[in-house]
């Protein structure tokens, strides 16, 4: 660990250690209890390490599960409790402590489970050349004009984006690619454009699906969590337009920008669909998984995280994938998913949420004030730090906010717009290579200035926020 590594812990640790010693009273809160306040220390000390990252952000989510569990769970160190049968810890209320079961059950949460289906679909498809067969039937009705081969990997890339890791969409699309921006002119400005489709498609494809990005995950479990239960079909049929109204705009500001400078342009895509069997099992489960997704709510009753097992069970009985092929799913991204609900069942169970929202004088903001607040707010987090991680900062205290305000929130859309809203905003920050994994590996091909990429994300982020709000205070009370 290098130097500055170590002083944004040491930050960190100082952080959550002054917000656990501080006086009850210091945090202006009524009715706080010593529980509630560690929750409050850990969320700090959580937020310190997800915003300057000194060790993976998924290191501390899992880190965040194990100190609930040792501090604020019916299983907690034992000199950290109050005697048995007291109800006072130091002369403090202590609090009605988390049954331990129920903060590990955060990596077993249903939206965990979707986002489990999702990956193995991905390794799968990836495995028997589904995606790079698709990838070139997809490409194909494009012809070879420069413009339209552009709009082309734009929507490409962002439909593997709905249902793939947008990391992965963005390398498999940027390996594709890297052929045709070695072959255009290096005066022309063509290739600039070619090269930001990828991680603008692969960002913005992402807000389409539920499992399309881990801030939606997240967003998704708060809801349910919530009784709000938003069908996978609901969901796209609400964000899909908004996605590809923001393409559509991406498209001509990427060809009016970035002009190119040769009419035409080959694409030559390696690999077909293979045709061994174990191959039609994953196509006919791929297809089988997305309509029971869209449509098996109310033909069948099942829902989307119940769906995402079944091709994981299909998979693993007909050797389709192996215990290999498991060690690739993004396990990071479920911890972290994981951490983030962890944080959420400290903020419900002790009591805290609620507590936050009696303190704040929320009655007497502008509701519409909050909703896009919370949006501009969360884009601006993260453009510098991980969107899944400023997704696992906000969404736990906005929903335990928008429960406590359903009735002014009624008008704007109500809870789902609010939630849905700040996991939108998060596939909006793409101005910067640290942005997102997509930009940072597009800026690595070296065909990107920093200066291009900061405007051009820029303009699609305020686009974007603009045309996705709009929708969702329209349209949201309808998911």
């Amino acid at each position: 660990m290098d130097k500055k590594s170590l002083i944004s812990m040491f930050v960190s640790i100082a952080i959550g250690l002054i917000a656990w010693l501080l006086p009850t009273d210091a945090f202006g809160i009524q009715n706080l209890t010593v529980l509630e306040q560690r929750v409050i220390a850990i969320f700090l000390f959580a937020a310190a390490m997800w915003i300057t990252e000194p060790v993976p952000i998924w290191s501390t989510s899992v880190l965040v599960i194990v100190l609930m569990l040792l501090t604020v769970s019916t299983s907690s160190l034992t000199f950290l409790a109050p005697e048995k049968g007291e109800t006072l810890y130091n002369g403090f209320v202590y609090g009605e402590p988390i049954n331990y079961k129920d903060i590990m059950a955060a990596f077993a949460d249903p939206t965990i489970m979707l986002f489990m289906g999702g990956f193995v679909l991905a390794i799968a498809a990836a495995k028997y050349k589904m995606d790079a067969g698709l990838a070139k039937a997809m490409l194909k009705p494009f012809g070879t004009d420069s413009k339209y081969v552009l709009l082309g990997f734009i929507i490409v890339t962002a439909l593997f984006s709905m249902f793939m890791s947008n990391t992965a969409t963005a390398a498999m699309m940027l390996t594709i690619l890297s052929p045709v921006l070695a072959s255009l002119p290096a005066d022309g400005k063509g290739r600039i454009g070619l090269a930001l489709a990828i991680p603008i498609a692969a960002n913005v494809g992402g807000i389409g699906s539920p499992i399309g990005t881990p801030p939606n995950a997240i967003a998704m479990g708060y809801l349910e969590k919530a009784g709000i239960e938003i069908p996978f079909g609901t969901w796209m049929a609400l964000m899909v337009p908004i996605m590809l109204i923001i393409l559509a705009f991406s498209w001509i500001l990427l060809v009016k920008m970035f002009p190119f400078k040769q009419k035409n342009i080959v694409v030559e895509v390696p690999g077909n669909f293979e045709k061994s069997p174990k191959a039609y099992i994953v196509y006919i489960t791929f297809i089988v998984t997305i309509l029971l997704w869209i449509f098996g709510k109310d033909l069948f009753g099942i829902n989307a995280n119940v769906v995402a097992l079944i091709p994981f069970g299909v998979f693993a009985i007909t050797g389709v994938i192996n215990k290999k092929d498991l060690q690739s799913i993004d396990w990071d991204v479920l911890w972290l998913v994981a951490g983030g609900f962890a944080l959420g069942v400290g903020l419900d169970e002790t009591g805290l949420g609620k507590d936050l929202v009696a303190s704040i004088p929320l009655a007497s903001w502008p509701t519409i004030i909050m909703m896009i607040g919370s949006g501009l707010l969360c884009i601006t987090m993260s453009t510098f730090m991980s969107n899944s991680g400023t997704a696992a900062l906000l969404v736990p205290i906005l929903a335990a906010a928008g429960m406590g305000m359903k009735d002014q929130l009624a008008e704007y859309g109500g809870v789902p717009a609010l939630l849905i809203g700040v996991a939108f905003a998060a596939s909006m920050a793409m101005s910067l290579p640290i942005s997102t994994p997509p930009n940072a590996l597009a800026y690595a091909k070296g065909f990107i200035k920093q200066k291009d990429m900061a405007i051009v994300g820029i303009l699609v982020g305020i686009f974007g926020m603009i045309i996705g709000y709009t929708a969702l205070i329209m349209f949201g009370s309808l998911l």
